[in-house]
């Protein structure tokens, strides 16, 4: 079987509106979900993947395999800005001088995460030994958030979409939909009359999207951003959907319930915990454990935070801080 064969076999899927193309990644999640859409006058790539050698070749294999040339590419689409999304975004970007959009707040938090100084960097760590992340932890952590760096390089120039914008996609228009939770400035596409929904990672099937707290600068509460979105969301009439993990599918407003209810456990969950005071960080190991890579903290932290921060405005729990550090309790009555 030749490489090409094999590539297509295991990369790319037909499906009736685009082509899925599974970008290899270097996590437990093992790939992101790019889509090809073809039209009369050219291709529209959705959420290109983590800039690594290997995606790269993936990318020069499917190129290949579709008989798409770059210079064929009229857009590049994010659904948001993190790094298994946009990391290639740049490099597709060069090599097809297609634009790239992104929502205006995504477009603000790629300039803190990668931009001059990386200035989120060091608020993250900050909030972090703040809710009780060991100082050890706090080089390490640097050192891991510094790697993405050349993961989203080169940097695109990103021309900015809008919530309510018609976005053309391939041969067709889909509206853009804000749906902030997993991403502040998260973006979903809409077709209403072939009722399809490109859902980036808002929705997906099996696995529950990351929610986390940055700093409130970025957003004060994303888990209620998110319940509230989803809420929104499952009004939508969705005959297929197609998320940025795992397989394309049909369940779409059931879906949203059950992230919805899944979120809800894990908040009583979380609650039940707090009897007597707790940092975030004791939280976070009480319910994911104590064996998380670097990778897998940084977003079990910053979840374990979304989630106590909805708990403390919805009036359940308070936060004291002393000698620099936060810990959460259960208020009583």
């Amino acid at each position: 079987m030749s490489n090409t064969r094999a590539a297509r076999q295991e990369v790319i899927v037909k499906h009736p509106d685009a082509y899925q193309i599974k970008v290899p990644l270097p996590f437990p999640l093992r790939w992101v979900n790019a889509y090809v859409l073809g039209g009369p006058t050219g291709w529209t790539i959705i959420d290109p993947g983590l800039r690594t050698a290997e995606a790269e070749k993936v990318w020069q294999a499917v190129f290949g395999e579709l008989g798409l040339e770059p210079k064929r590419i009229e857009r590049i689409v994010l659904t948001h800005h993190h790094p298994d999304h946009y990391g290639l975004a740049g490099w597709m970007q060069e090599l097809a001088d297609a634009p790239v959009l992104l929502s205006r707040t995504g477009l603000e938090q790629v300039k803190l995460l990668w931009g001059a100084g990386t200035p989120l960097t060091d608020q993250l760590l900050a909030l972090f030994l703040r809710h009780g992340l060991p100082d050890e932890l706090t080089a390490p952590m640097r050192e891991h958030m510094d790697g993405f760096v050349p993961a989203v390089s080169p940097q695109p120039e990103v021309t900015v979409m809008e919530d309510g914008e018609d976005i053309p996609l391939g041969g067709r228009v889909y509206r853009a939909i804000h749906t902030p939770g997993h991403a502040a400035g998260h973006l979903c596409f809409y077709r209403a009359e072939t009722k399809v929904m490109f859902c980036g990672d808002h929705v997906l099937p099996q696995i529950s999207p990351n929610v986390s707290y940055l700093t409130e600068r970025i957003d004060a509460n994303p888990l209620d951003s998110y319940l509230s979105s989803l809420e929104e969301m499952s009004r939508y009439e969705v005959n297929f959907a197609y998320p940025g993990h795992r397989e394309p599918f049909s369940r779409f407003a059931e879906r949203t319930g059950e992230l919805i209810a899944h979120h809800e456990e894990r908040l009583e969950a979380m609650a039940s915990l707090l009897a007597e005071p707790q940092t975030a960080y004791e939280v976070c190991q009480s319910m994911f454990g104590d064996r998380l890579s670097l990778h897998q903290l940084r977003f079990a932290l910053a979840e374990t935070l979304a989630h106590l921060i909805w708990l403390q405005e919805a009036g359940r729990l308070s936060a004291e801080e002393e000698q620099g550090v936060i810990r959460f309790a259960k208020k009583s009555g």
